[in-house]
């Protein structure tokens, strides 16, 4: 690694070509990452506008340093790539094969056209300007390498002298860990050993994630809707739900900008075909509940979290409610206002009593539906590994970040736990269990006191 040689001699470039790897923007096939939050034609709307931005930018650097232009495209054919960018490109298919089969496909097509300079680069950096383009191809005035690193240990541009080709062709790109975070590291490794002199540019970083569109709007200066960015993974732990289900998630598949986990714990009814019937993701990890949840944040691509108990019902427009409630300073997590479905009148007053010990204590149970950013749950290390009161746990913990704040719109969660044991019984046995959790008593302990059955929920 180093900066620009000075003893060298300097290389005439009049014959370079920059290359440019992307994607036709077919919903469905393109930014796969982002589907599950933006929706295949939003993911695939981000793949059209990020390679705009950039052949945008790449006109500005043409005005200082001259070089042709080729696209490297998958997808779709040459008609529609050209229908899409115009008529003042090169346009070729990708090669066959990984990534470095590719590259170095590209590398070899142009060096045997009579190139001196090559620089590749793909489309989901937008911080690639004209100034780092320009820099790419200068350094290889002198150099024999040049290299764009990307946050995520990969590289964003890579460029060859020809000169340096043979020497660094197909040594530079075999054996390399593709998708890792050494991607960089590897290739500088078997520079170093085959004896060649590289320049390193600007770090930037790539867009491949929902967390990553921020960096496309600050890049580009136009604010994105904050259904864009703000993607919400609503996860649902289930175990023979069938009854109950389906209003779940039909509730919760009017969200915008949603992606849906059903947990399921190893259901013997229709709970897992419902789920797929109606879109929701599901997979599979043993009970206890604070295991399928915990499986679920793993699987989950959105920013925020939201946990759904699999007989609640979410109010209209929650999700405006969920990101406004996250934007509010100081707050650290959420939750939704209580109602029981049922008609019975002592529910009423057990629905104001936990509505007034979640917005005065800030203690909402895990029924209310609570959410938070995914990366407060990460550094909180998600639900502690408990059989039982692992939500009061987490909300223990929460409240040390900050206030929960609630909702004043309610969740609908059904009144089978409350029936089935007694309304009153229920009620002083939920409060009996956090005493003794308090006093110290063992989550073990108190899971045999109140064992969780079919369809019964405990807190």
């Amino acid at each position: 690694m180093s900066a620009i040689s000075q003893n060298k001699p300097n290389r005439s470039d009049t014959n370079a070509r920059l290359i440019v790897f992307t994607r036709y923007p077919e919903p469905g096939k393109t930014k796969t990452r982002l589907i599950p939050c933006l929706g295949e034609s939003g993911a695939a709307d981000i793949q059209r506008r990020m390679t705009e931005f950039i052949l945008a930018r790449i006109s500005d650097s043409k005005d200082k340093r001259p070089f042709s232009v080729e696209i490297r495209y998958e997808g779709g054919d040459e008609a529609a790539m050209r229908g899409w960018l115009g008529k003042g490109y090169r346009y070729l298919p990708q090669a066959d094969g990984d990534l470095d089969q590719r590259m170095g496909n590209a590398f070899k097509h142009a060096f045997e056209e009579g190139m001196s300079a090559v620089v590749i680069i793909g489309t989901d950096i937008p911080g690639i300007t004209p100034r780092i383009v320009n820099e790419a191809f200068g350094a290889l005035g002198r150099n024999d390498l040049v290299f764009g690193p990307a946050a995520d240990g990969g590289y964003y541009l890579v460029g060859l002298h020809r000169a340096a080709y043979r020497r660094a062709m197909p040594e530079l790109m075999t054996g390399i860990a593709w998708g890792t975070g050494d991607v960089l590291k590897q290739t500088l490794r078997i520079t170093t050993r085959i004896g060649l002199q590289e320049v390193l540019l600007d770090e930037l970083q790539d867009v491949d994630r929902p967390e990553d569109l921020a960096v496309w709007e600050k890049a580009c200066g136009v604010p994105l809707d904050a259904d864009l960015i703000n993607c919400i993974s609503v996860i649902i732990p289930a175990l023979n739900e069938a009854d109950n289900i389906y209003s779940t998630l039909n509730r919760v598949m009017r969200g915008i900008n949603i992606e849906t986990i059903v947990v399921d714990g190893g259901s013997r009814d229709e709970t897992i075909d419902i789920a797929h019937s109606l879109g929701a993701r599901v997979i599979g990890s043993q009970p206890p509940r604070a295991k399928q949840m915990n499986a679920g944040a793993q699987m989950a691509g959105g920013s925020i979290l939201l946990f759904l108990h699999a007989d609640t019902r979410l109010p209209d427009r929650y999700d405006v409610h969920v990101r406004r409630t996250l934007q509010m300073p100081g707050v650290a997590a959420g939750a939704f206002e209580l109602r029981i479905d049922s008609p019975q009148p002592s529910l009423r007053l057990m629905e104001r009593v936990a509505n007034l010990r979640s917005r005065y204590f800030q203690k909402p149970y895990g029924d209310q539906a609570y959410f938070l950013k995914t990366n407060l749950f990460k550094d909180l290390g998600g639900f502690p590994d408990l059989p039982i009161m692992e939500d009061y746990e987490l909300i223990r913990r929460l409240r040390k970040k900050g206030r929960i704040a609630i909702v004043a719109d309610a969740v609908f969660t059904s009144a089978r736990r409350w029936l089935n044991f007694g309304i009153y019984k229920t009620w002083f046995v939920n409060q009996m269990l956090i005493a003794a959790y308090h006093i110290g008593v063992s989550p073990q302990t108190i899971a045999r006191w109140y064992k969780r059955d079919k369809g019964i929920k405990g807190k």
